[in-house]
């Protein structure tokens, strides 16, 4: 149970069964495609297809996109939790005849979102002529008013100000003026003059940079005004109607979502289709199929169409696929080998070798019982009561582990919300509670802990070096395999009771056999390290450099879980000091009230927070301590043609039922 074992699938069957085959597999979701380039076979073009289902779908998602801001539906904090919508193979297809009526829909919400845009895009051009309407109200002309026959106006402004007398100073004497509206920065002017006198007149408004209105209606400002108020209010009314009609087409909302993930497989099934050959009465289909699930696929296809299917061993140069599959104890942790990278050709999947350790450093970072009784009993609620998909169920079941663990080195450390049992028991009840830990209070003796931690990291990095030695073991590397791990774990084991005794006291015994082996250890490294090189001084200082990057590297790595014993302590001291600041009062009803309020709130501020660092410190010990020792990564994950659905799913998924 690890990284699953592939084979080649080479499928040959009636031209005629082709989409029905790909439809099979799409639901099966078992088989990877390869794009079947043989030069005696034709290929086919569906490009023209794939981008009409595209424009389709696009228009369904955009509809949905419309109705999640005009009118979301209303959802709970648990629906986020819930998976896709299971239907059946014939309420599919009597959905996907309505197809026509669902994108007249779609248009339909498209175009009353057009329209409410465009309205209130209207609406505030209006807004803002109304607001230059106000530095005008009270000229009671039309702004376009150029004058009469014999006379010439000017409606416009000065960018500076300008006052009557300036004025008087600077027209002529045929002229009359008013100054509608005047600031610091301009003047709002109307000016009529004869026409005699009007190119005068124009010259020295020009000269002080005057702008005259563009107005295209012949109405006063008030009339204007009284226009663009009408305008937005019809406006606004045609937006109202919009948006009613945009919620009535809401009810329509699950069809709109299986229309856009119907369009998405008739777009995935046709794109296959590109990666398939053709002759003139049959098909060609290649790909990668995990072995487990080669017989059940074949039986399935053989019994509903006429083909001919061999499967054959990938050759050592393929770039193969990889699919893991883990016991139910490690695949919860299979996410953070994916997020860390795929095992590549040469490596073993590390779920299995790293999920115990990683439930139980997460348990030992977050290690209060209270926490860890509240993520079992939230995750087993959700994966009891809600329809997960599947990586969320694996995700809420690590976290479900991780409590396990939590509530275990709580109840070991003594924490059941910090020491909030020992504070009830002496502020409510008089009593002294003495500590419940069932091993020791880390708070009580650190070292102790500390040392603890640092055992722990070297069984950690013993196990990364131990696969490391089995996957040389077994591309029958026996030599290296031995040289490259025994002179560390005897150099590591060595130096650890000589260590420790700085830190506690250490039976002499220990310390003799522990000096002897360190010894042993160096010198194999010294001997067997430069072993590549062909001198006898490369090899020698080949081996120093081992010696030193091993007691550096080694030394780094193990003071690095360290961090066991800091976040673990971090939680019960947080915890100690919320449950502290809940019994300051000495009025024990006010007490009462205030602990239950800082208890409510600073226990779930301190959860939040530290089930962050232990889960971040948790992947970073996975990550650079264990996975440096043997692991290299660079796989490629295994995308087999499916249906790649948001809110759908059949429920025919899986190919074992």
């Amino acid at each position: 149970m690890a990284k699953l074992k592939m084979q080649k699938i080479e499928l040959v069957a009636l031209l005629t069964d082709s989409k029905k085959i790909v439809e099979l597999l799409q639901r099966r979701g078992v088989v990877e495609l390869c794009n079947c380039s043989e030069p005696e076979l034709v290929k086919t073009n569906v490009n023209s297809v794939i981008s009409e289902f595209e424009k389709f779908r696009s228009t369904a998602v955009q509809a949905l996109e419309i109705l999640n801001t005009r009118a979301p539906a209303k959802t709970s904090l648990l629906d986020s939790f819930s998976g896709r919508t299971e239907i059946e193979k014939h309420s599919f297809g009597k959905e996907a005849a309505k197809m026509e009526k669902i994108m007249q829909c779609a248009a339909e919400i498209i175009r009353c979102n057009r329209v409410i845009t465009d309205c209130e895009a209207s609406i505030a051009q209006s807004n803002i002529r109304l607001d230059m309407l106000k530095q005008w109200e009270t000229l009671d002309i039309p702004l376009n008013f150029r004058g009469t026959a014999s006379t010439v106006s000017f409606i416009g402004t000065v960018p500076e100000k300008l006052t009557d007398e300036e004025l008087e100073e600077l027209l002529p004497d045929e002229c009359w003026w008013e100054i509608l509206c005047s600031g610091k920065t301009q003047t709002n002017l109307f000016v009529i003059c004869s026409k005699d006198c009007s190119g005068e007149v124009s010259d020295t408004l020009r000269q002080h940079s005057f702008v005259a209105v563009s107005e295209p209606e012949s109405k006063t400002p008030a009339e204007l005004k009284i226009q663009l108020n009408d305008e937005i209010a019809s406006l606004k009314e045609d937006i109202s109607g919009c948006t009613d009609r945009i919620k009535e087409l809401s009810a329509h909302r699950d069809k709109l979502e299986f229309a856009a993930d119907y369009l998405q497989m008739r777009k995935d099934k046709y794109e296959a289709l590109n990666s398939l050959a053709f002759t003139e009465n049959t098909f060609v289909l290649t790909g990668y199929i995990p072995e487990k699930y080669a017989d059940s696929i074949s039986r399935e296809i053989n019994s509903k169409y006429t083909a001919a299917i061999r499967f054959y061993t990938p050759g050592d140069e393929e770039d193969v696929p990889v699919l893991l599959e883990n016991s139910r104890f490690s695949a919860p942790v299979e996410g953070i080998t994916e997020m860390y990278a795929l095992p590549g050709k040469k490596d073993v999947d590390p779920t299995p070798v790293m999920s115990f350790f990683y439930y139980l450093f997460f348990g030992m970072m977050l290690s209060d019982a209270g926490y860890g009784l509240i993520m079992v009993i939230g995750t087993m609620i959700a994966l009891k009561k809600l329809k997960l998909e599947e990586n969320m169920r694996k995700t809420l079941t690590m976290f479900r582990n991780c409590g396990i663990s939590t509530i275990i080195f709580g109840a070991l450390f003594g924490s059941w919300f910090g020491d909030i049992v020992q504070v009830v028991g002496r502020e409510f009840f008089g009593k002294e509670i003495g500590s419940i830990a069932l091993w020791f209070e880390p708070l009580d003796d650190p070292i102790k802990l500390l040392l603890y931690s640092f055992a722990l990291g070297i069984a950690h990095l013993f196990l990364g070096l131990a696969v490391s030695f089995r996957m040389q073991w077994n591309e029958g590397k026996k030599l290296d395999a031995f040289l490259d791990t025994v002179p560390v774990y005897l150099t590591i084991l060595g130096v650890c009771p000589l260590a420790a005794g700085i830190l506690t006291d250490v039976p002499g015994i220990l310390k003799e056999i522990g000096k002897y082996m360190a010894i042993a250890g160096v010198v194999l490294l010294v001997l067997t390290a430069g072993r590549s090189s062909k001198s006898i001084f490369g090899k020698f200082f080949g081996g120093l450099y081992a010696l030193y990057n091993t007691a550096t590297g080694y030394l780094s790595d193990i003071l690095s879980y360290s961090r066991l014993l800091a976040l673990g302590l971090a939680t019960g001291s947080i915890a100690g000091v919320i449950n502290l600041i809940g019994t300051m009062p000495q009025n024990i009803a006010v007490k009462a009230v205030l602990l239950i309020v800082v208890f409510i709130v600073g226990h779930t501020a301190n959860l939040a927070i530290n089930l962050l660092g232990a889960y971040v410190h948790t992947d970073r010990l996975q990550f650079v301590e264990l996975f440096s020792k043997f692991y290299e990564g660079g796989g490629r994950a295994f995308s087999p043609l499916k249906v790649k659905t948001n809110y759908i799913k059949f429920k025919e998924e899986s190919i074992n039922e």
